[in-house]
């Protein structure tokens, strides 16, 4: 069993102090095998903002696997925005943009989606697509996690979301590969839910989740969360752990069991989420 701190949306620059507080308290206290951090890390991708977001990353457990986001490449400095993205990035955070997280029972796979070209939106390359399929066949029967910024599916209910572009070309490589959570942000919004609803072709039940901003103050009618991901080979729970104005607590629990048919979300029983670590 591994336990999974996937954050997101960090945005330094409208970072709510306490609320970064809370969060490293929390996550110090429950002690995650791997902290996910699904880009936008910063808010104008300014060399200050960076510093804060690699000094608040210091702070946080270890192992981490960081992927960069769309805010994460300058907007209005358009000479830096198109000649080196992502240097700042590079300088500060990691430089390895496509990370890569293994250990006996995980395999996790980081693809930067960021575009200069597309600066809100996001894409997976044609090469990222032949770099994924290569990793995946190296991961042989643990669970396997693909992480990105931008999402593959919309939120529940909503429609003209910009989903990450070329997915249509990714999924038959995820699919192949066996991958089983796609983690995302981007929208500031929480939900789950299986691929197959969105791509009906899939030929494998895929489990996509999203983080909500975990400690900016750009929040979209949720509080600031993030999500606490019980990963087992045939089973895979998701806490969203939100800020109550005090502290992190368990707001919503969600579940996915491995079947014949794929992954098939659970019924909570009454008080589940109250059971998880508090």
């Amino acid at each position: 069993m591994r336990e999974i701190a996937h954050i997101s949306d960090l945005h330094f620059g409208t970072v709510i102090p306490e609320v970064a507080e809370g969060l490293v308290a929390d996550l110090k206290s429950l002690d995650p095998s791997l902290v996910i951090v699904s880009g936008d890390l910063t808010q104008r991708a300014r060399r200050g903002q960076f510093k804060d977001a690699q000094a608040y990353l210091r702070r946080l457990p270890q192992p981490q696997l960081v992927i960069p986001g769309n805010h994460d490449v300058p907007l209005f400095d358009v000479a830096r925005r198109f000649l080196s993205p992502l240097t700042r990035y590079r300088e500060f955070i990691a430089s390895e943009l496509d990370p890569e997280f293994s250990d006996q029972e995980l395999f996790v796979v980081g693809l930067n989606t960021a575009r200069s070209f597309t600066w809100q939106s996001g894409r997976i390359s044609e090469e990222q697509v032949q770099l994924l399929a290569n990793k995946l066949v190296r991961a042989g029967e643990r669970l396997k996690i693909v992480v990105t910024h931008h999402p593959f599916i919309p939120p529940p209910h909503s429609s003209g979301i910009d989903l990450v572009g070329r997915a249509a070309l990714a999924i038959p490589i995820l699919a192949a590969g066996n991958v089983d959570v796609l983690l995302s942000g981007h929208l500031h919004q929480g939900y789950a839910g299986d691929i197959r609803a969105h791509y009906p072709l899939s030929r494998r039940s895929i489990i996509a989740v999203q983080a909500g901003t975990a400690t900016s103050g750009r929040t979209r009618n949720e509080p600031n969360a993030y999500n606490w991901i019980t990963a087992e080979p045939n089973r895979i729970t998701i806490t969203v752990r939100a800020w109550n104005g005090a502290t992190f607590a368990p707001l919503q629990f969600t579940a996915y069991a491995r079947t014949e048919h794929g992954w098939q979300a659970e019924t909570p029983a009454p008080g589940a989420v109250e059971k998880e670590k508090a």
